[in-house]
C-alpha cells in the first residue's frame, strides 16, 4: 500500500486548527473501527464451525479465511477518517461552556 501525503491546507479548509482535525479524525476513526469489529465478529460467528474440533490446532476454514482476506481489503479506518473530513462530511463542534469567573464584583 502505497503512503500518500495529505496537505495540511486542505485540512485547513474544514478546520480552523489542523490539530483539531487530526484529534477529530482519530475519534471517527476509533467509532470505525470499533463497527468494523463488530461486523467481522458477527459475520465469523455466522459461519458454520461443524468440523472443528477443540484439539485441532490446523483446522482452517475456507469460509472464514474469505471472511478475514475481505476484512483486510477494505480501507484501514483511519484512512476512511480522513477522506471523510477532506470531502466535508465529517462535522464537528465544540460544546458551548460558560466562561468560569475567577472574580466577581
Amino acid at each position: 500500500m502505497p503512503i500518500t501525503a495529505v496537505d495540511l491546507r486542505e485540512i485547513d479548509k474544514h478546520a480552523a486548527n489542523v490539530y483539531e482535525a487530526i484529534i477529530v479524525a482519530g475519534k471517527k476513526s476509533r467509532t470505525i473501527n470499533d463497527e468494523q469489529k463488530l461486523e467481522f465478529q458477527n459475520a465469523i460467528v455466522s459461519v458454520a464451525t461443524a468440523n472443528a474440533d477443540d484439539d485441532a490446532e490446523d483446522f482452517h476454514n475456507p469460509d472464514q479465511m474469505r471472511i478475514s482476506l475481505e476484512f483486510e481489503k477494505r480501507p484501514k479506518p483511519h484512512l476512511q477518517a480522513l477522506n471523510l473530513l477532506l470531502e466535508g462530511k465529517l462535522k464537528f463542534e465544540y460544546r458551548e461552556k460558560e466562561p468560569k469567573k475567577l472574580f466577581q464584583p
